[in-house]
């Protein structure tokens, strides 16, 4: 029986068990992360979610993921927390500011996310964004819906041709919006599915 015995001494037990802990680690933050992609998935496919928003939602749950697997692993190693805490604490102080001078585009991404959820309009309708209440603004059929534009397709008028349009998202929720589902109750005159 002592011929199955491994010749391990002593000095080489300690860093195979640490070994073995990091690639645990790794490989329980690998299966989770495939857990949760499928989740998503198939609450994709049951429920009427755009591409759009599971796509980075996905993303980022994976990151996180991954990143806290990374941290577990990086503290098996000996690296303190307080020092993995102050260069994250740094990170998240410049990444607030980061975002802070790009608002616009955040405000159009939250937009973005509020059209998809809430469902102000669709595909296919008609709508027209009002300046004021004397005088129109733009108008046009939908034909994309972008996480920080929508694409309108004008109508036809004198000749001129139809051209495209790409209102930035939060412009739906800081003016009135005209609504007409579809083709039904506006003329299609001019837009052509």
């Amino acid at each position: 029986m002592e011929a199955f015995r491994l010749p391990l001494s002593a000095m080489w037990v300690e860093p195979l068990w640490l070994v073995l802990q990091i690639l645990l680690i790794l490989l329980a933050g690998y299966i989770a992360q495939r857990f949760v992609a499928k989740c998503l998935n198939r609450l994709g496919e049951r429920y009427p979610f755009p591409p759009q928003l599971l796509l980075p939602l996905r993303g980022g749950l994976r990151w996180l993921i991954m990143g806290s697997a990374l941290i577990f692993v990086l503290e098996r190693l000996g690296v303190s927390a307080t020092v993995l805490w102050t260069a994250l604490s740094g990170f998240v102080a410049v990444a607030a500011v980061a975002f802070f001078a790009m608002w616009s585009v955040l405000s159009n991404l939250l937009c973005a996310i509020l059209i998809f959820t809430v469902g102000p309009f669709r595909i296919g309708d008609v709508v027209e964004l009002v300046d004021t209440t004397d005088k129109p603004g733009v108008k046009g059929r939908v034909i994309a819906i972008n996480l920080l534009y929508t694409t309108l397709i004008e109508a036809e008028e004198l000749g001129t041709g139809s051209a495209m349009v790409q209102v930035p998202n939060s412009l739906f929720f800081q003016r009135s919006v005209r609504r007409w589902r579809g083709s039904d109750v506006f003329p299609s005159s001019g837009f052509e599915k």
